[in-house]
């Protein structure tokens, strides 16, 4: 059976840059900015996307599209003769499953606070009360799970249908909505009274402040952030990587979907620092900031209720184009390795997210004591994916690709520079045998300390 492929170069762009823009960079950034001093850790964070996220992220793409499969099938089909590299593809099935026994429930907040800030919910609330509707939300485990499902019903119904007509029309639409909405949200905030300050504070490098915050500090949160927000290292992207065509170079198609990614970060940071400064809210208020403290925010804004439900929109769908790119990886995997038609793949994999997800949903309420490792089920669930498999899974990949046990130099270079545009140049051998395995060896090891 021909492989399927994308309609158009934007629909891989859109899809590919839609899979890695998630609730990690939307949410993430913008914090993790605030406690490391604003500029200087932009600016660390753009070295390190050059150096590590646009070269591991080709090589994700290079054994896609030179095998034309998905994980397991796509290291089989290139690996030596006699080698188990192939075991590595069913880690990647594992741990996409893994992200999404907990990203569907995350992404389900996002749904569940659209609907309450557009349905007037939070209308003259104040102070704790917000902060009330959050609480009251994760304790109903009826309600949570619903948000859930309606995020895994439709993610999936998406992908039954051919990759042309599903995923890559219904992400390109989506995509270019969250593209709008950004710009329409940035605007809005920077017009706030004071929102220059925010903007100042989060763009304009200040080495005191960096100081402050430790620079090795800033310097490693940096390296983490530009390394995690691609979801490197679960062939999240190596499945579209299958369906390109090789008209492009993957090192030009790696720098516009890094840049894109980037794009969306960036501008989050516009819609979320001069929000904080004009209201005077800390901007490194952490996790809580999206769901504690925004929602205030915008209820002390003109029309608060209309600009909290256009950026939960936009979180809704940053979260669901990371979903259904996630979705089409466990479809590939089941279509390729299983020989399933697209319908039967959907729906078995449907309840099987559907069940796998419960633990989570309920590990916020009537699971609410249990305690892995000292974690609740949502972290411990993501420090597996974010701390072991990302990383490792990325080490594997880099392995394959430059060592001679593997695939090797010279067949991903050949991959990697078919088609026009920028050429990976052949004098970065050493730094991808040498500098970048030891790079993602620290932030593996960095990540598994207490």
């Amino acid at each position: 059976m021909d492989r399927e492929h994308f309609q158009s170069r934007l629909g891989f762009l859109l899809v590919s840059a839609g899979c890695a823009v998630g609730i990690g960079n939307v949410w993430k950034f913008p914090y993790v900015t605030g406690q490391n001093g604003g500029g200087v850790f932009v600016l660390f964070y753009l070295l390190f996307l050059v150096l590590m996220g646009v070269p591991v992220l080709t090589m994700e793409l290079a054994v896609g599209r030179a095998s034309r499969k998905s994980a397991v099938a796509g290291y089989r089909a290139l690996e030596p003769a006699g080698s188990r590299w192939h075991l590595h593809g069913w880690f990647c099935v594992a741990g996409c499953c893994l992200l999404m026994m907990y990203y569907t429930t995350v992404s389900g907040w996002m749904l569940g606070y659209f609907f309450k800030f557009a349905g007037g919910v939070f209308d003259g609330l104040e102070g704790t009360a917000v902060n009330g509707v959050f609480d009251a939300m994760r304790a109903s485990p009826g309600e949570m799970t619903a948000w859930m499902a309606i995020t895994v019903l439709a993610g999936f119904l998406v992908c039954s249908f051919k990759l042309q007509s599903g995923l890559e029309r219904i992400t390109k639409w989506m995509m270019l909505g969250l593209l709008a909405l950004i710009a329409v949200l940035a605007v809005h905030s920077l017009t706030l009274p004071g929102g220059l300050d925010g903007v100042r504070f989060y763009l304009l490098p200040d080495l005191g402040r960096a100081m402050d915050a430790g620079i090795g500090n800033v310097i490693t949160a940096a390296m983490n952030q530009a390394f995690f927000t691609l979801s490197l290292g679960i062939a999240a992207m190596e499945v579209f990587g299958s369906y390109m065509k090789r008209d492009h170079t993957l090192t030009s198609e790696a720098v516009r979907i890094c840049s894109l990614d980037t794009f969306v970060a960036l501008m989050a940071g516009l819609i979320i620092f001069p929000a904080c400064f004009s209201f005077g809210v800390e901007p490194d208020a952490g996790p809580s900031l999206i769901f504690y403290t925004l929602p205030k925010v915008f209820l002390g804004m003109a029309g608060g209720r209309l600009w909290g439900a256009l950026f939960f929109l936009f979180m809704s769908f940053a979260s669901f184009s990371t979903v259904i790119a996630v979705f089409e990886n466990l479809q590939a995997n089941a279509i390729d390795n299983f020989g399933w038609s697209r319908k039967k793949a959907a729906v078995i994999n449907c309840v099987f997210i559907l069940l796998a997800s419960m633990p989570c949903v309920l590990g916020n309420s009537l699971w609410s004591g249990v305690r892995i490792l000292g974690r609740d089920v949502l972290d411990f669930e993501d420090f597996l994916v974010s701390n072991l498999l990302l990383p490792l899974g990325s080490l594997v990949y880099l392995l394959f690709c430059v060592t001679k046990w593997g695939w090797g130099w010279d067949k991903y270079l050949a991959e990697a520079n078919a088609g026009e545009g920028i050429k990976m140049p052949r004098g970065l051998k050493p730094v991808f045998q040498f500098v970048l395995p030891i790079l993602v060896l620290v932030i593996l090891i960095q990540g598994l300390l207490p």
